[in-house]
Order: structure tokens, then C-alpha cells, then sequence
């Protein structure tokens, strides 16, 4: 008996449609930010239902490649470079060192607020993406309905409508937080330099994330302090078989780490990798000072639970602040000390008294107005489209064999160029052009990242971006 084949069954509209538009946009003829038409033009110009299309475009932003925008419609999405490798992990480090901070960073972030340089060296995004005339008449009408409040000192450790706040948008990430239990400082800076204080004194060691923030660095230096410093992955973040190492065999007071979108590496931490993270530190008793600033910045649907979700016995000390989503200049941060609670509180009394109370009611009323999650969304965008736009850019004019990042949230690339190229230098002959850079030796208490920095993408795309980094790549190529 003959069999004869069934011809497979064609796909159903709404696929060959998703698949049409992904072929345009993989073409280019769509490109990042792109809006997609609107659902009847669409339907019209495909002759296809409306339902047809509303399944198709959520099929599209199932797949990563639309995103549905409140009250206008669908948008290609950016998709970071994928073909390009990412930056190497570091090797261990041998011994704790001290750290010796050079003049660098300060010129660094000195520069970062002259106009006159374009500003890929500190991480600080641009004004136009804050709601700063909101925030202004708030902060206006703050002062002249208790004008009281400019007379007098904040003398409490926090502003109980603000703590509430906070508390609130913890525990939709999965986080309860103790309202009563949070530390209002002046920026996230102060909340890791109370948490600091609190857990080592002079001459301790503490463990980094490599590369890690140059402010950790600061701000160790500046208590005499010595680093040990662990690997860390672009994407997976801090290495726990290393840090299981470095606690075995030094004695570690504390380890800082950024689990989501760290600085500079932009790598988040699975679930998995952060609870298997604490058990490593509640096996060895050893404190962790989070940094959490990045949180809110993620592209996806969820934001990314902080290490603090996993404390059972108060030994995550988590800071942050408003500072990379909604007001830098404020300077309204926070920490939620744990089981340090009492120290850092004396620590803030006696180092800064309080943070002041107009500032923490303008940062609650903004809050309470509901603001703040739409704002987070556009932000998100703006990063996440400036991310793309800066990738693609580095890959067309850097030298051949240049490493990037491809981070989930914020807005800071690693870049990891040829061993021929060295960052320092080229920061130097960069400021000839009135461009300020971050040199990879900043993030690092030994002699690392040569050939690597970090760029700051908070920046609009225009015309003097493009430039500069084009102007950036060529610097890099001449040294090779």
C-alpha cells in the first residue's frame, strides 16, 4: 500500500505576519524605536483581521522584538549587538592590597560637569531624562507650605512617608522591607560609607566584585581599608566558586557587591546565583553591603529581586538612592542596614545629623503622585534604545577585536579593547578633544584593564556622540 505525504499545515496568519515584520526588522527597514503601524492601518495594509494583528504584534513582543507603549502604540525594541564577544572574567587575586587612588578619578568626574567636554567618563545620565520641572514645582510648593522646614535641622535618620514609600515599591520586587528600619542618607554614596563603618575599622579587609566601581575603591581608601578582589562575569556577575575561595582563605569583614546591572560590567545575577550567594556568606558569617542603584533601571518585565530578598538573618546591608532614576541633584538615598541597624543610624548622627526633610518630601510627593512608574518606563527606553545606538557606534569605529558588554539594565558599557591599546593614554589624547573617558585602570586596585574602560551611554543620541566616538576609535587605532 502506498503512502502518500500530507503537505504540513500552513501557519497560521498571525505567525506568517509576526514573521514578515521580523524579516524587516532583522533588514533593517525597521529599525530600533521605529513605531509599527497601528493596528487598523495595519490590518487594512495586510488585509488581515485586527485580531490577526493584535496577535500578531504580542507574539513580536513575546520574542524581544516590539514593545507595547501605554496609549501609543508598538515599537522595535533595541537589540544589543550579539555577534560581538564580551569582555574576559579577571584571574583571582593573590593577596588583600590597599588601595591607592590617584588623582584620576577625580579628574574624571571634576570634568563630568564641564559642558565644554563630552561626558562618557562619569556615570551620569543627562538632565532631560529627569521630570526636573515636575520635581521643581514640587519641591516649590514643599517650601511654601511649611516654610518651617528650611529653618530647622533634619535630626531624624529618616521621613516616614518617604520610608513608606520605599518599603512599598521593595516589597512588589519580592523584597519586605521594615519601613521604621530604613536609613534615609545623602545618596547612595553615604549609604555605603555608613555600611562600611559599621561592619570593618581600619586596617580590615573587605572583598569587591573585579572590575568594580572606582567609588567602592574611594570610599575603602578613605577608611584604610584593604581590597581583595573577585572575578566577575560580564553576564552572570560575581564568581562564586571565588569568593568562596577568597573567604576561605582571608579574613574577609565584608564583601560590596552590585547583583543587578553592576558597575561597570552591567551583569545581573540569576536568582539561583544570588541565594547561593548568601549561603556562601552565611557559611562564612560574613556581612554583604549591596549596592542596588541599577535595580529599577531593568529592560525586562520584572525587576530583578535584590540579595536583600534572601536575608533571614540581617546580614545584607542594602543602599541605594534616586540618583540614576529620578534626581541626582536631590541626593536622597537610602539603607536598610539589617542587623546593623543602630550602628549606622549612630553613624549617620554623628556624621551628617540627617538627611534634609524638604529634600525627602519633595522625593514622597513625587512618589505619591504616581509619577514614578511611568517615568521608570520612559527612562528604561531612553537606556535601553541609547545602549543599542552606542554599541553598534563602538563596533563600526573602535579597532577590530574589540570586546563589549551586553548588559540587561542601565546604561554603562565595558569595553574591552586589543592588548595594544592603552586606555590611559588614550584618555589623555581624548581630553585634546574635549572628550572625557572612564580608563579601565580606575576599576581595579592592580595593574588591570589596560586596555579597557567604561562608557557612559546616559547621553541623547546626536550627531556630537557619534563623533566623539568615531574620534575615540581612531585615537585607539593609532596606537596599534
Amino acid at each position: 500500500m502506498i503512502q502518500t505525504l500530507t503537505a504540513p499545515a500552513p501557519a497560521p496568519l498571525y505567525v506568517e505576519l509576526a514573521r514578515s515584520l521580523e524579516q524587516l526588522i532583522e533588514q533593517g527597514t525597521l529599525r530600533p524605536g521605529h513605531r509599527l503601524p497601528s493596528v487598523r492601518r495595519m490590518s487594512l495594509q495586510r488585509d488581515v483581521s485586527i485580531s490577526t494583528v493584535l496577535q500578531a504584534y504580542t507574539l513580536l513582543e513575546n520574542r524581544g522584538w516590539v514593545e507595547a507603549r501605554p496609549q501609543s502604540g508598538y515599537y522595535v525594541r533595541p537589540r544589543l549587538p550579539m555577534h560581538a564577544p564580551e569582555p574576559r572574567m579577571a584571574r583571582p587575586m593573590a593577596k588583600p592590597s590597599y588601595v591607592g587612588v590617584n588623582d584620576l578619578t577625580a579628574e574624571v568626574l571634576t570634568l563630568a560637569t564641564d559642558p565644554s567636554y563630552v561626558p562618557f567618563g562619569a556615570a551620569c545620565p543627562h538632565h532631560s531624562l529627569f521630570p526636573t520641572k515636575k520635581l521643581a514645582r514640587i519641591l516649590a510648593a514643599v517650601g511654601r507650605n511649611d516654610h518651617t522646614l528650611l529653618g530647622r535641622y533634619a535630626m531624624s535618620s529618616a521621613y516616614d512617608p518617604l520610608t513608606r514609600e520605599i518599603a512599598r515599591r521593595y516589597l512588589q520586587a519580592g523584597c519586605p522591607l521594615p519601613h521604621d528600619e530604613l536609613v534615609v542618607t545623602i545618596g547612595c554614596a553615604e549609604a555605603l560609607h555608613l555600611a562600611l563603618r559599621a561592619v570593618a575599622k581600619p586596617g580590615d579587609t573587605v572583598a569587591v566584585e573585579t572590575p568594580t566601581y572606582f567609588g567602592f575603591l574611594e570610599t575603602i581608601q578613605s577608611l584604610n581599608l584593604r581590597v581583595v578582589e573577585i572575578p566577575t562575569g560580564p553576564r552572570t556577575g560575581i564568581c562564586l566558586d571565588a569568593t568562596r575561595d577568597a573567604l576561605a582563605n582571608n579574613d574577609i569583614k565584608a564583601l560590596m557587591v552590585m547583583p543587578s546591572y553592576s558597575n561597570p560590567l552591567g551583569s545581573c545575577m540569576s536568582d539561583e546565583h544570588k541565594e547561593n550567594l548568601y549561603k556562601i556568606l552565611a557559611e562564612f558569617d560574613v556581612p554583604a553591603i549591596e549596592d542596588d542603584v541599577y535595580g529599577d533601571l531593568h529592560f525586562g518585565e520584572r525587576r530583578p529581586k535584590p540579595l536583600k530578598a534572601w536575608d533571614t538573618d540581617g546580614r545584607v546591608l542594602l543602599c541605594s538612592s534616586f540618583g540614576k532614576t529620578l534626581a541626582p541633584s536631590l541626593r536622597v538615598g537610602w539603607c536598610a542596614p539589617g542587623r546593623y541597624l543602630e550602628r549606622v543610624r549612630r553613624l549617620k548622627f554623628t556624621t551628617t545629623l540627617g538627611t534634609p526633610v524638604v529634600l525627602q518630601k519633595t522625593i514622597s510627593d513625587f512618589l505619591r503622585n504616581g509619577g514614578y512608574d511611568h517615568h521608570l518606563r520612559s527612562i528604561r527606553r531612553a537606556y535601553h534604545h541609547q545602549l543599542h545606538l552606542f554599541s553598534q557606534a563602538i563596533l563600526r569605529h573602535f579597532p577590530e577585536g574589540t570586546r563589549i558588554s551586553r548588559p540587561d539594565g542601565g546604561f554603562v558599557l565595558w569595553i574591552e579593547m586589543p592588548p595594544g591599546v592603552d586606555t590611559l593614554r588614550l584618555h589623555r589624547d581624548a581630553l585634546k578633544h574635549k572628550i572625557n573617558t572612564a580608563p579601565g585602570a580606575l576599576f581595579s586596585v592592580k595593574d588591570r584593564y589596560k586596555n579597557c574602560l567604561r562608557m557612559n551611554c546616559g547621553l541623547p543620541w546626536g550627531e556630537l556622540i557619534e563623533a566623539a566616538l568615531k574620534t575615540l576609535g581612531e585615537l585607539a587605532k593609532k596606537q596599534l
